[in-house]
């Protein structure tokens, strides 16, 4: 079982920035596919992007050309940069590991919150 943690959320204003971070145990983690999901209140969890191990990436339409996903393997860390953000990307932010092979790790999430 792969133990992550996310940081980075908080309030913020429509058209701001954050940058969320997930830190993920393990020697393997250049293996692991990452990503990104959010549920906000009433709603199912939804996938905002995802990152493969050689670096492919794939976004939700509604965040494609605002949200970028990266890795950094050295750090055993995902990012999601969110800029523009709209108050209908409420929500909490999950991260998920899947180590080829195995079963998927969620984190706790993090709550992000877009309103003036």
């Amino acid at each position: 079982q792969v133990q992550l943690v996310e940081s980075g959320g908080g309030l913020v204003q429509p058209g701001g920035s954050l940058r969320l971070s997930c830190a993920a145990s393990g020697s393997i983690f250049s293996i692991y596919v990452m990503g990104w999901y959010r549920q906000a209140p009433g709603k199912q969890r939804e996938l905002v992007a995802h990152i493969t191990a050689i670096g492919e990436t794939n976004y939700a339409d509604s965040v494609k050309g605002r949200f970028t996903i990266s890795r950094d393997n050295a750090k055993n860390t995902v990012y999601l940069q969110m800029n523009s953000l709209k108050p209908e990307d409420t929500a909490v932010y999950y991260c998920k590991a899947v180590v080829p092979g195995t079963s998927a790790s969620w984190g706790q999430g993090t709550q992000v919150t877009v309103s003036s």
